[in-house]
């Protein structure tokens, strides 16, 4: 092992994410000198195990659906999918898991990129050892922001570690299509993996501890994605635990609680997420190895003025969109504290990601699609507000049987009583994806409803929803 001596720079930044990306990104645009560390791929796991491959997965999966729904196309598109086609066209979005692309821009934004695995070393200092054993050490005058990200979460299972599990790394990387896949779990991942390897030609067996999908969703979202991919030929198996697992002659044998086996050629966990700090020296600063980082809204480290925990490894949102959000407010808390001026501790300011308590959208990418962005009812009655839900079919609306025939989908808003604006918006059916954001302006503006009764819906789009909820709350 051979030192070099210690580098100084204003930032160094942990993880070469979109979240690290974005720090460095805003740092450099402050005048501030930024070195970033990266261990694996620049880029991250949204670009090559999780975003992008996903839903280059899905998208062919989603188009056929929308094209099966309307005469003229129906009968074009009733064969299957070419699975090596689609899987090759996943390939380019994944950029064939090189990073040349994402370092030429990383270098672009004038930040220096340091390759190897990078830990803390007490306070301002990290240190990184590269590829060859070199030990190189890094010192920040002002911030060092872990962007580390979250690695998927095993459960502890007799058998497991024969089976060689799939997680969803191997689920959006996978080289060919597996003729009996088991699903384990009922999230965003379970799901949208379920849609993508049974329309790519596996046979998808879906086990669910809980009594149904996506339960972090207003409930009727998991009801009608259920019933989709029922039709579309998954096999669900809610409040089905596995309690062991085996491989036998190249089969996954998965033992629930029943005493049921199950078998498939693989098996995909898709049992949740943890933070990748187990090996970064957070001990060296008085923190827990392998514990999320507690942070303020500029995105701070409780208990610190120098560490920032960014994107997922502070559980407050674990989407991709949220940590680039996050990664923004928090270059500039950084280039603020940098210049002396301690930012104010303002809501809906530059410096405090207060998005994330009021206002997070997702999209699920299933089909139908899921799309939500505030609070659910369940969650605005539990945080105290007093509210109503109205609920409306999206088939009610003129764009939505023009999308495709048979159209099935339904929009719930969530309405504070007491201040007359929006708490949550869900919208679920195909195409909503592209609904969302609306709603999240809605929210995270705190627009009155009175308001929005002036913001008319184009004719005949799915937009049009909106007047039906707007209606449905007049009139109720």
């Amino acid at each position: 092992m051979t030192e070099t001596e210690s580098i100084a720079y204003d930032v160094v930044v942990l993880g070469a994410g979109p979240v690290g990306e974005n720090v460095a990104d805003r740092t450099r645009a402050a005048g501030l000198t930024t070195a970033v560390v990266e261990s694996e791929l620049v880029g991250g796991e949204c670009s090559y195990w999780a975003c992008m491959p996903s839903k280059a997965l899905l998208r062919p999966v989603i188009a056929q659906a929308d094209a099966r729904r309307l005469p003229g196309l129906e009968q074009a598109v009733q064969g299957p999918l070419d699975t090596p086609a689609v899987l090759a066209r996943r390939d380019d979005y994944s950029s064939h898991w090189q990073d040349d692309g994402q370092i030429r821009w990383l270098e672009g934004t004038g930040a220096d990129l340091y390759r190897g695995q990078g830990r803390l070393a007490g306070p301002r200092t990290v240190t990184v050892t590269g590829p060859d054993g070199t030990v190189t050490t890094l010192t920040a005058r002002h911030a060092v922001a872990v962007c580390t990200g979250t690695s998927a979460r095993l459960p502890h299972l007799p058998g497991l570690d024969g089976v060689k599990p799939w997680t969803s790394r191997e689920a959006t990387s996978a080289k060919a299509a597996p003729g009996r896949l088991i699903v384990v779990g009922g999230g965003v991942v379970a799901t949208e993996m379920a849609t993508a390897w049974q329309a790519l030609g596996s046979r998808v067996t879906l086990l669910v501890r809980g009594k149904g999908l996506l339960s972090r969703m207003e409930p009727f979202a998991g009801e009608l994605v259920a019933d989709a991919l029922t039709e579309a030929g998954v096999d669900i198996r809610t409040g089905t635990s596995v309690e062991s697992v085996s491989r036998e002659n190249g089969t996954v044998v998965a033992v629930t609680g029943t005493g049921g086996r199950v078998e498939a050629d693989e098996i995909l966990f898709a049992t949740g997420r943890a933070p990748r700090t187990e090996d970064i020296g957070l001990d060296t600063v008085g923190l827990e190895p392998g514990s999320w980082l507690d942070v303020d809204d500029s995105l701070r480290v409780t208990g610190t003025d120098w560490l920032y925990g960014v994107g997922d490894v502070n559980h407050r949102a674990l989407l991709t969109h949220q940590g680039k959000y996050q990664a923004r407010i928090a270059g500039a808390a950084i280039a603020a504290r940098a210049a002396g001026a301690e930012p104010p501790d303002e809501p809906w300011s530059a410096h405090s990601a207060t998005a994330d308590h009021h206002a997070v959208p997702q999209v699920v990418f299933t089909d139908p699609e899921a799309a939500a962005v505030g609070l659910s009812l369940a969650e605005a009655e539990q945080a105290g507000h007093r509210v109503r839900a109205v609920d409306v079919e999206l088939s009610s609306v003129a764009g939505a049987g023009l999308y495709g025939d048979g159209y099935t989908g339904r929009a719930r808003m969530v309405v504070d009583l007491e201040e007359e604006i929006l708490r949550g918006v869900t919208f679920v059916g195909p195409g909503v994806g592209e609904l969302i954001h609306s709603a999240t302006v809605a929210v995270a503006g705190r627009v009155p409803v009175g308001r929005l009764w002036h913001a008319v819906p184009s004719y005949p789009t799915l937009s049009e929803v909106w007047l039906r909820l707007l209606e449905a709350y007049r009139d109720n």
